[in-house]
């Protein structure tokens, strides 16, 4: 594992857009453009850099931290974000990636990470779980995706 460089973003690229396009993975509608990842890689340092797994020279999946809400009163809490390709899913790319950002938050002194994940995606809330998260709260009918509601759950490990 890494941080990731701008040199990754067509492969993050390819990854999330399926996501985007094929899923509720994420709540994105349109996918990214080139120029789109490579500002989302620049504008992220630190704490919030994002993490890629590889094989070899390919990344199969990356994990990312992004603050909880804009207001400074929650700057000590972050989300993560984790995506894996589908030809390297359940191999623990994404316990590795989870592990790796959690540790990060940890160490930049946040206090508590927060994951949003669209109902039901047991294998995302699964990893959460056993990486210490508690379902907090569901957000009813909040999203609207592939022409449908959905529900998100709000899940929380305090660090």
């Amino acid at each position: 594992m890494r941080s990731a460089t701008l040199a990754d973003a067509e492969r993050l690229c390819q990854i999330y857009n399926r996501e985007v396009l094929e899923t509720t993975a994420t709540l994105d509608l349109v996918p990214r453009s080139l120029d789109d990842q490579r500002i989302w890689i620049a504008d992220r340092s630190g704490a919030l850099a994002v993490v890629v797994a590889c094989d070899d020279d390919l990344v199969v999946g990356f994990a990312s931290l992004s603050f909880y809400r804009d207001r400074h009163g929650y700057r000590t809490s972050v989300e993560d974000s984790v995506y894996i390709d589908r030809n390297w899913q359940r191999q623990g790319l994404g316990s590795l990636l989870l592990g790796e950002v959690l540790s990060r938050a940890a160490a930049h002194g946040f206090h508590a990470c927060f994951a949003r994940i669209v109902g039901p995606q047991e294998a995302s809330a699964g990893l959460h779980e056993r990486h210490g998260f508690s379902l907090v709260g569901v957000e009813r009918e909040v999203a609207r995706k592939f022409n449908r509601w959905h529900d998100v759950g709000l899940y929380q490990r305090l660090l």
